[in-house]
C-alpha cells in the first residue's frame, strides 16, 4: 500500500486492558514518568504520517480505549499529551476482533462465511457502543483458515527462523514431507494457525538449538529437516 514492508505499526490492544494504561498511547501529561518519550500510538504516527496502523484484538482494550478511538476515526486527528496535534488523515487503520469466532467455528465446513455473518454482528454490537461501530467503514469476515493454507504460513515460520541463522550462514533445507508434517501437526480448526507456531518452535528451533549447542553446526553448514517418527530429523551437513 506504501511501498514499505515497514510502514505498518502494530497496537497490541492486551496491553491496554487497565485504565491507568490508556495515556500511553497518547503519552503521559507534563509532571508524569515518561512525558517525554511521547506516546505509543501518537509518536508512531508523528514520526511517520503514511502507514497502517493495525490495533490487534482491540474488543480488549478499557473501554476509555474507545474514547481516543473515536476521535481518531471521526477527526482524523489526535492531540498527545505534550500538547501536540497528530494527522491520522493519511494513514489506513485496521482493528481485528475475535469477537464471533464460536459462531464461525461451528459452522459446516463447506458453508459459506456469510452464514455466520447474522450471529457474528449480534455479538459485536453488544460489545461495542453504536457510535464506535458507526465510524468504521466496514466490517469484514475472513474465512476460516482450512488445512490447504498452512503451506504457505508453514513458509513464512520457517524463513523467520532462517534469519535467525543468518549470521552464522546456516541453511535450512525442509524437505516437502517435512513441510506437509508441520502444515498437519500446526494445524486447528478452531485456532487456526497459532499452534503452528508453538509446533516450529517445538519440532524445528528447539531441535536445532541442541545441535548448535552441542557443537555439531559448523558455520556455512546446511541443516537437512525431514519428517522423522513423530518428529521432525535434523541432519547437518
Amino acid at each position: 500500500l506504501f511501498d514499505d514492508d515497514n510502514a505498518m505499526v502494530r497496537i497490541d490492544m492486551s496491553e491496554f486492558m487497565e485504565k491507568h494504561s490508556v495515556a500511553r498511547l497518547v503519552g503521559a501529561p507534563p509532571g508524569y514518568v515518561g512525558y517525554e518519550e511521547g506516546g505509543t500510538l501518537t509518536e508512531a504516527v508523528r514520526r511517520r504520517p503514511y502507514q497502517v496502523v493495525l490495533f490487534d484484538e482491540v474488543e480488549k482494550a478499557h473501554p476509555d480505549v474507545f474514547n481516543i478511538l473515536l476521535q481518531v476515526l471521526d477527526d482524523g486527528r489526535l492531540t498527545d499529551g505534550q500538547g501536540r496535534t497528530v494527522d491520522f488523515t493519511n494513514t489506513l487503520i485496521i482493528l481485528t476482533s475475535n469477537l464471533g469466532s464460536q459462531a464461525i467455528a461451528a459452522l459446516p465446513d463447506d458453508a459459506p462465511i456469510e452464514q455466520a455473518e447474522p450471529a457474528v454482528m449480534e455479538v459485536v454490537r453488544a460489545h461495542f457502543r453504536p457510535e464506535f461501530l458507526n465510524r468504521l467503514d466496514e466490517i469484514v469476515l475472513f474465512n476460516r483458515l482450512a488445512q490447504q493454507h498452512m503451506g504457505g504460513i508453514v513458509d513464512i515460520q520457517v524463513a523467520r527462523v532462517q534469519k535467525l541463522l543468518a549470521d552464522r550462514k546456516v541453511t535450512l533445507d525442509l524437505t516437502d514431507a517435512a513441510r506437509a508434517w508441520l502444515g498437519r501437526v500446526g494445524y486447528d480448526p478452531v485456532y487456526g494457525a497459532r499452534p503452528l507456531k508453538r509446533a516450529v518452535q517445538k519440532y524445528l528451533q528447539d531441535p536445532l538449538a541442541d545441535l548448535i549447542l552441542k557443537g555439531e553446526v559448523r558455520d556455512g553448514a546446511t541443516i537437512k529437516v525431514d519428517e522423522g517418527d513423530g518428529a521432525l530429523k535434523l541432519t547437518s551437513a
